[in-house]
């Protein structure tokens, strides 16, 4: 749920078209987009105009001067010159997702990996990758090896809009690559970009097609494949469950059928089409085509034929995240399946170490806090991004990490590592493999663990921001909260930057019974309000109003918010 916040009341804002298909007049024109990507050129004395790395990659559209031909080489030039100087020298696994923008970026990408004479391996059929899948990719070339190690990209925005393009570097280690990395890339990058992109090795399309340079690689047989050694694929098989599966016209559509095929699977994927302008998709919350599969609004179609399946799962573009829809309950909450998920998977691996931890966000559901006291597991809280995971889960440290925006990662069954980035189509079949080894939807589970530690309620709401308010967020500090008090009770904690390490980018502040946290996207002009409460729904909106006081008192003048983006 979305609102909009004024004097620390909460209004409900949700178009009149969420949920629904939109008109054709009101869907992109890919041909448009990709004159744009090809003809715009960025104004780069408009920050929103340059290379910025968010908490997944460098995102924007052609449309805005945001994702054009310009950006891709700067970047592009900028991995080259990253690898280059830190000895990375193996092969670059290159995926896309489905969003028109990323097969232009795919073209100018490889123009400029092959000149600088970088090996890189593109599908086999020239079809779509999931960002697992380059993951499980990059780890599965760099195991056992100790030099001529492979990276990757992937040219996605995840669930945003179709008109947006996304671009994302992962280092040998599989995962996002950390701030450190993608601020040298990007500051480099907009330094290629100020002299105009001339400092750059490329060569034309056709030669960097025919160059020794570019490889193929059969992603899709390597993962499905492997995809038995993270989950228990036979218990899935023999349960005969049925199965419904919509991947939102992303780049898991290929793979679910090839899954369903390999392991003789009772499931059906209930949407084929690949359309750059998404029509058949409903909209989302505020009236935009977001493939979010955490959001009931672009789930609705799934969630409406919840009736035909003992289970339903969704993946976003890029198969990142997962959504998981049960006959009953309809869509999960994200953290409702985290907690389910992170309950069952650390009895039924007993091949795990005991040190395994867990890995949860800061504005992750506490219910995840005492599902790991029980287990007698460590918990590492950390920022958002999943890049803060990556060493957990490449070690082991980590045997199973997630984010509340429902993306989240395991090691395999024997305890070795699995992918160090969000796996969609992992998640989704887990939520199958507890309900065919215990006899209950995920739902189900999450239910008892209410019963068990008390109930949750929880809430993300997403408001418009300027830059200058999300800036004030970013750079808050403890002190310059003053209240004492969050809806009645004292406040015990003030946060910055997490337990687990690492500045939050905002600011959480909790009690005994709840709290709430703030912070600026890093891809939208908004910024996000987190807040749970093991009360009542009551307290909940008691705890978020007052939070509404404390942010529009942190905004000072620039309170309140402009208006919503879009």
């Amino acid at each position: 749920m979305v609102f909009e916040m004024k004097n620390s009341d909460i209004n409900t804002r949700v178009a009149p078209t969420a949920g629904k298909v939109l008109d054709a007049g009101q869907l992109i024109s890919p041909a448009a987009l990709v004159e744009a990507y090809y003809a715009g050129t960025p104004d780069l004395s408009q920050p929103s105009q340059r290379v910025h790395f968010g908490t997944s990659g460098h995102r924007g559209s052609a449309l805005r001067n945001s994702f054009n031909e310009p950006h891709i080489i700067a970047i592009a030039q900028s991995i080259c010159l990253y690898r280059k100087r830190h000895g990375i020298d193996g092969p670059l696994f290159l995926g896309i997702d489905t969003h028109a923008l990323s097969r232009p970026a795919l073209a100018t990408a490889l123009e400029v990996f092959v000149a600088n004479d970088i090996v890189t391996m593109i599908d086999v059929d020239e079809g779509y990758t999931p960002t697992p899948v380059i993951s499980h990719a990059i780890l599965a070339y760099n195991r056992g090896r100790t030099e001529g190690l492979a990276d990757g990209v992937v040219l996605t925005p995840s669930h945003n809009p179709p008109e947006d393009g996304g671009f994302k570097y992962n280092p040998p280690t599989g995962g996002p690559a950390d701030a450190t990395i993608t601020g040298w890339i990007e500051e480099r990058a907009n330094r290629l970009l100020d002299g105009g992109v001339r400092a750059v090795g490329r060569v034309p399309h056709e030669r960097a097609r025919r160059s020794p340079c570019l490889r193929r690689w059969d992603y899709m047989r390597r993962y499905v494949d492997d995809l038995a050694h993270v989950i228990d694929i036979e218990a899935i098989r023999t349960s005969g469950m049925t199965l419904g599966i919509d991947p939102l016209g992303g780049a898991s559509t290929a793979y679910w059928a090839e899954i369903i095929a390999t392991y003789g699977l009772n499931g059906t994927v209930v949407e084929t089409r690949i359309d750059p302008t998404f029509g058949f998709m409903t909209a989302d919350w505020d009236g935009k085509i977001r493939m979010d599969c955490s959001s009931p609004y672009a789930m609705s179609r799934l969630i409406g034929m919840r009736d035909r399946f003992d289970l339903a799962v969704g993946n976003d573009t890029d198969a990142d995240r997962h959504g998981i829809v049960t006959p009953i309950g309809g869509l999960m909450p994200p953290n409702h399946y985290l907690a389910a998920a992170i309950a069952y998977v650390f009895e039924h691996r007993p091949e795990w170490s005991a040190r395994s931890g867990i890995g949860k966000t800061m504005v992750s559901s506490t219910m995840i806090d005492r599902v790991a006291a029980r287990l007698g597991r460590q918990l590492v809280e950390v920022p958002v991004g999943f890049k803060w995971f990556v060493d957990g889960l490449h070690s082991g440290a980590l045997g199973f990490a997630g984010e509340e925006s429902a993306g989240a990662s395991l090691l395999r069954r024997d305890g070795a590592v699995w992918t160090t980035d969000k796996d969609g189509l992992a998640l989704c079949l887990l939520a199958v493999e507890i309900k065919a080894r215990t006899g209950r939807n995920p739902d189900e589970v999450y239910r008892g663990l209410a019963l068990e530690f008390g109930e949750s309620w929880y809430e993300r709401i997403d408001a418009p921001a300027t830059p200058q308010q999300m800036d004030r967020l970013r750079r808050v500090a403890t002190d310059q909260v003053r209240a004492t008090e969050l809806a009645g009770e004292p406040i015990a904690t003030k946060l910055t930057a997490a337990r687990g390490g690492g500045a939050f980018g905002g600011i959480k502040i909790s009690t005994e019974t709840g709290w709430f946290a703030a912070r600026p996207s890093g891809t939208e002009p908004i910024y996000k309000l987190y807040a749970e409460s093991f009360r009542s729904a009551d307290h909940l909106r008691a705890i978020q109003q007052d939070a509404a006081v404390i942010v529009q008192e942190l905004f000072g003048e620039d309170y309140p918010p402009g208006k919503p983006a879009g």
